[in-house]
This record gives structure tokens, C-alpha cells and sequence, in this order.
């Protein structure tokens, strides 16, 4: 039974904050279904749309268990995941280089031309010094600086301005094969986008601002509300629906992710409706059930739509620094991660960490998260990006 979600605008004041998604660490994998057929159709009383002012308490969260030996230490998730108030735009759109340029990548680089313009090893050993301080990672940061050191060997440089001219080009060159927007396909109705990450890095908030994107562009769509474990998260996609006029498809708290998925596809096909965007819980990638889980949620969406999920948008905390390798590692590998969103780059990420995102797996980064406004998820720019992180002259 399907309860689509619809009711007057709530006060912008009023909307549920998001609360923290780590109790979703130690919670038991849903049953699997039987020999992976479709979904049971849940009960009928049990079916319901859980509103802000009704959502259960969240559960009182147990032990987790310790990593299995020689398991990658996650990355500490956030304490919570704000959901934007959405004050009244300001005039004009802040650019790229006004989002980041407090960035630790922007802060590392910052007078480094100036302090040291002579062309020698110095100046070089304070640009690898520089690359790594802003986690773009060891095997990223020799490849750049020993180009560089080749090149200026070559005589190739006249002088320090040359060496950064040479810099920016290398670093855009680094970007620009995974700098793909995501393009929705007209024939896949609907084109499914599965979203999933580590706890914490805003999903569900990445969700509502892509809801608005696409609803800019004309796109018809739905919203799965797959995070079911939660207590917070089905009302704060809820939210998101209504300020979009978004239809949310969602079942009670501890449902099965999988058989929400299921039914949001079935009423998204019924609708004729063009993007169908399923959330999903925030899971540690060294958590191989939950891990697991997602795959079971891909099984599920192909048996109504053997292409489905058509892309799977993984959610990346742009302050996780080299951690992220880890978590899109463990992604990619239990679901196949088709894009990147990186979120959190306005604030205290350092930003390095997506070239070395960029050199290891080559996925397209499709978003960059630059601020806490729905039209501050932009397509992933290359040149934009470098030319907001690096200096364009000597003095900084």
C-alpha cells in the first residue's frame, strides 16, 4: 500500500532539523528476502508516512563492534547534519573562489609564491609540502612535483611564474577527465539515482538541493525515503519535498530500505515521473552487513528495472581528507559507485582530497558541494575549482 506524502508548506523556521545517523552503525541488517525475489509487500496497516511532529524517538544506540584486524578506521562522523534554513538569496551568485577561498588548499598556497619566487629545489619542496597539507595525497603529490621537476630541468620555466602557470594547468589536466555532469537519460522513465555514503556527510540535505535542481530544470521526480533507521531522516526528506513540491514515498521507522525502494519505482513507473532519487542510511564502509544491504536494495530496483539503478551518487564529506580513498574503495566494490558528490568544501576541507579522489578511480565527480544553499550544489567545474584553490599570481 503506498501513502504518497503531501500537505501545506511548513513554516521554514519549523523544518526538522537532521539528527546524527551513527546510531545507524550498530543496527541489525534487515532479513534478506527470500532467495531474492521481489520485496513482500508489507502489511497494509503497517504502511504509513511518518510527518515531523509524529516521528519515533530514535533508538538508543548499542555497542558497535570493533573493526575486523587491519580494517581502515573510519573517519569520525559529524555530530550532526544541519539542515539549511534557507534565508532569502542574496543578490547576485557567490563564486567559486568566495565559497573556497578559505579552504586549506587556498591557505597552504597562500603567499607561497611570494615567501620563495626563486625558480630552485626550495621552492619546489614548499609546493610538496603544500600539496600534502591540503590532502592531495602522497602518490598525486609526487606525480605534480616531479613533473615539475623534470620540466624545470628542461629549462622549460623562466621563472617561478612559469612553474605556476605549469602548476594550475597540471592540477585542471588532473580534473578535467572526471569533471562529467550528470546527464538524465529521457529514455529511462524513470531514471533512478541511488545515493549512499558514510554517516554524516549529508545526504539526505544533497538530495533536497539535487530535488530543487531538477525541478529548476523541468524534471518531474520522486523521492524515496530510504533511510528508515533514523528516526529524524524520513521528516527531513519530507521537509525537503514539500519546499519543492516533491511527491516523498516513505514507510514507517525499521521498514526495509529495499521494499521502499521497490515501491517508490513501482509508483514512480505508474506516475510516468522522469527521476526517481532513493535515499539510503548512512553505513561505515567497513561495516560488510550493512555494506551488503546495499547491494540487496540494487538486486531489488533491477528486478522492476534491469537497468536500474541507472546511477549510484555516492556522498563524499569533503573533510574527511585520505579517508574518503577508503570509503569510495569499499563503495564502489559492494555497489557500484557511478559519481561522486563532494560536499562540505566551503567549510574547513582542505579540498586536496579530490585529486587524489580523481587520480586513484577516475569516477566522474558530478556536484561540489560550495555552501548550505540549494544552488550552492554546483556541477563540477575543473578550471573553477583550481582557479578558486590556487593563486593566479605571485602575490597571492
Amino acid at each position: 500500500m503506498l501513502k504518497f506524502f503531501r500537505r501545506k508548506k511548513p513554516d521554514p523556521a519549523a523544518a526538522p532539523d537532521a539528527s546524527p545517523e551513527a546510531a545507524a552503525d550498530t543496527r541489525d541488517m534487515p532479513a534478506p528476502l527470500p532467495g531474492d525475489a521481489a520485496p513482500v509487500t508489507p502489511d497494509p496497516a503497517a504502511v504509513l508516512v511518518v510527518s515531523p511532529d509524529q516521528a519515533p524517538p530514535a533508538r538508543p544506540p548499542e555497542h558497535a563492534s570493533a573493526p575486523a584486524p587491519g580494517a581502515v578506521e573510519p573517519f569520525p562522523s559529524p555530530s550532526h547534519e544541519p539542515e539549511p534554513a534557507l534565508p532569502a538569496a542574496a543578490p547576485g551568485k557567490p563564486g567559486w573562489r568566495d565559497r573556497l577561498r578559505g579552504s586549506g588548499f587556498a591557505r597552504s598556497f597562500g603567499g607561497l609564491f611570494s615567501r620563495n619566487p626563486r625558480l630552485d629545489e626550495d621552492l619546489l619542496d614548499e609546493i610538496e609540502t603544500a600539496l600534502l597539507t591540503a590532502d592531495v595525497g602522497v602518490a598525486a603529490t609526487t606525480q605534480l612535483v616531479e613533473g615539475l621537476r623534470k620540466r624545470m630541468k628542461s629549462r622549460e620555466f623562466a621563472d617561478a611564474r612559469a612553474l605556476l602557470a605549469a602548476l594550475r594547468a597540471d592540477l585542471v589536466a588532473l580534473l578535467q577527465p572526471v569533471a562529467q555532469p550528470l546527464r538524465i537519460d529521457a529514455a529511462a522513465r524513470p531514471f533512478v539515482i541511488l545515493t549512499v555514503g558514510v554517516n554524516g556527510v549529508g545526504k539526505t540535505t544533497t538530495i533536497g538541493k539535487l530535488a530543487r535542481r531538477f525541478k529548476d530544470e523541468g524534471h518531474a521526480l520522486v523521492l524515496a525515503a530510504g533511510d528508515t533507521f533514523r528516526a529524524a531522516a524520513v521528516a527531513q526528506l519530507q521537509a525537503w519535498g514539500e519546499r519543492n513540491d516533491v511527491t516523498v514515498i516513505a514507510q514507517g521507522q525499521d521498514a526495509d530500505p529495499a521494499s521502499v525502494a521497490f515501491d517508490a519505482l513501482q509508483a514512480a513507473k505508474a506516475r510516468g515521473t522522469e527521476v526517481l532519487i532513493a535515499d539510503t542510511a548512512g553505513r561505515l564502509h567497513t561495516q560488510q552487513g550493512l555494506m551488503a544491504e546495499l547491494g540487496k536494495i540494487r538486486r531489488v530496483l533491477g528486478k522492476l528495472d534491469p537497468n536500474a539503478p541507472h546511477e549510484v551518487l555516492m556522498v563524499i564529506d569533503g573533510t574527511t581528507g585520505q579517508n574518503a580513498l577508503s570509503q569510495l574503495r569499499q563503495f564502489h566494490a559492494a555497489v557500484g559507485v557511478t559519481g561522486l558528490v563532494v560536499t562540505k568544501l566551503d567549510g574547513t576541507a582542505k579540498g586536496g582530497v579530490v585529486f587524489a579522489l580523481a587520480r586513484e578511480f577516475g569516477i566522474p565527480i558530478r556536484f561540489a558541494g560550495i555552501g548550505e544553499r540549494p544552488e550552492d550544489l554546483r556541477v563540477f567545474d575543473a578550471q573553477a575549482f583550481v582557479d578558486a584553490l590556487l593563486p593566479e599570481s605571485l602575490g597571492g
